[in-house]
């Protein structure tokens, strides 16, 4: 029978059910009170269907998936359960977070999202993706109406996106494919291998996230239609990115939308290169006020653009701040050339057999060279520097081929003369905990790099930053000692 409760029913003796706030084949979702620990939740009913041995089977995965999850862009399990009060119908439940807020169809349907804004709800869904797929979990329904956007209530206004509805998810590595006989997904968001009843993996919900993606930007579903053929349209020709998508975002959805899922970025990849879309945006908004318009919003960017972007930067602005502080703490920027530091670098191109190597110190509108091999050049603005991304990383940052990563598609290095397609780097830590730039090594061809590699390239990093600590405790002794 269908999923359904009265508003008022007491659901164990525990969850007062309130009004029905969504309904799916399989599965009804209720507002619902938690009468012992008096908070709301959103309860799942499951449909009652006994004799379907492929539901219950389903119901069981999706409760040991979420069971297992915890990830701040995933919706929370609390409780699992059954009703037994009617001998009639048995009434299994999930018991949720209840996210305060929109999905993202509803929001789509009011026209296309600014970028800014969704390279935020993008982000959070790819963190959430790598973390499942970590954890050998594929969602396989990746779509609008199973993304929620939160509502706190407060004046953050940056959009905070969750995923939900693991009905059709896939545990890996045991034994089951997607195929035929086993329906999965929603047509209009279906990956190629979906829609041709293949094996499926985590390149799938890449793809579906790119769909996503795409439409926020639009306004548009990129193969709208009947189910049948807007899953058939998928296999006969590829999404159009319209011209007016900033490049970036088109190299990104360009890969993620390949329909080889070898081709596919990784949902972690997809997280890092929206990151660091995020932080760009920031800065690029940031540059174009004037000190007298400082609090008024550019022509070009709406008001709610900059409050959800400055807010959600506002963390990083600090951070930011105290590491250039630690920056300034090291007296390094615009010191003369370093013998220590040039044997190092040209060690480092010996090593690895790379043109170039690098030492490279993160200013605030610069990535300034304090020591340079293979390349005459001192500085490079900061915008188009990887560096600059390296030092948001805790650990290497390698790209071993720049021309298919979509963290680096559009980088002027790679798209320009230089033609760079490797990039390692690790960031230059102080003993605080602040990325002060970067040791790091290029190439004109892409290449592999091991973990034995990223070693060594660490220790060569852990080199100079010892050299930079022995300088700044020589001269605070001196300092003392007057």
């Amino acid at each position: 029978m269908a999923a359904s409760m009265e508003p008022g029913y007491l659901l164990s003796g525990r969850y007062r059910i309130d009004v029905l706030i969504g309904r799916g084949s399989q599965s009804g979702v209720y507002r619902a009170f938690d009468e012992l620990l008096q908070r709301d939740v959103a309860v799942k009913l499951f449909r009652d269907d006994p004799g379907n041995v492929d539901h219950t089977r389903r119901q069981g995965e999706e409760v040991r998936i979420l069971a297992g999850m915890s990830h701040h862009a995933l919706v929370t399990l609390l409780d699992a359960g059954a009703d037994l009060s009617d001998p009639r119908h048995r009434r299994t439940y999930l018991v949720m977070e209840l996210v305060r807020g929109p999905d993202l169809r509803q929001r789509t349907a009011q026209g296309p999202i600014s970028a800014a804004h969704l390279a935020l709800i993008g982000h959070d869904l790819a963190d959430g993706l790598a973390y499942i797929h970590h954890h050998g979990i594929v969602h396989r329904d990746v779509k609008p109406a199973n993304i929620l956007l939160v509502d706190y209530n407060i004046d953050d206004r940056r959009p905070r996106a969750k995923l939900s509805d693991f009905g059709v998810a896939m545990i890996l590595g045991e034994g089951r494919q997607s195929g035929p006989a086993e329906s999965s997904g929603t047509p209009q968001y279906l990956s190629p291998e979906q829609a041709a009843s293949e094996p499926v993996g985590p390149a799938s919900d890449v793809y579906s996230l790119g769909l996503v993606l795409l439409e926020g930007l639009t306004g548009k579903p990129a193969y709208p239609g009947a189910p049948i053929a807007s899953a058939m349209a998928r296999l006969l020709r590829d999404p159009h990115i319209p011209e007016g998508v900033a490049p970036k975002w088109a190299a990104l959805l360009t890969s993620m939308l390949s329909r080889e899922p070898s081709a596919r970025p990784a949902a972690r990849e997809v997280s890092l290169a929206l990151r660091q879309e995020v932080i760009s945006a920031a800065g690029r908004r940031r540059s174009r006020r004037t000190p007298a318009a400082a609090d008024a919003p550019p022509s070009d960017v709406s008001a709610s653009d900059v409050s959800a972007s400055d807010v959600s930067a506002s963390d990083g602005r600090a951070n930011e701040e105290a590491r250039m502080l630690a920056v300034e703490r090291y007296r390094i920027l615009d010191t003369p050339p370093d013998g220590t530091f040039d044997r190092i670098v040209g060690l480092a191109a010996r090593m690895f057999s790379v043109p170039v190597a690098i030492v490279s110190v993160v200013d605030r509108d610069r990535i300034w060279f304090k020591a340079h091999h293979g390349t005459d050049v001192g500085e490079i603005g900061r915008d188009p520097g990887l560096c600059a991304s390296a030092i948001l990383q805790d650990e290497a940052w390698v790209v071993p081929d720049a021309l298919t990563d979509p963290r680096t598609l559009a980088n002027p290095l790679v798209a320009g003369e230089f033609g760079l397609q490797f990039y390692a780097g690790v960031p230059l830590r102080t003993p605080d905990g602040y990325n002060l730039g970067t040791f790091c090594i290029l190439d004109r061809e892409p290449r592999e790099f091991t973990a034995e590699d990223i070693r060594t390239l660490e220790d060569l990093a852990a080199i100079v930053m010892n050299d930079l600590e022995l300088r700044l405790q020589s001269r605070s002794a001196l300092a003392a000692g007057r």
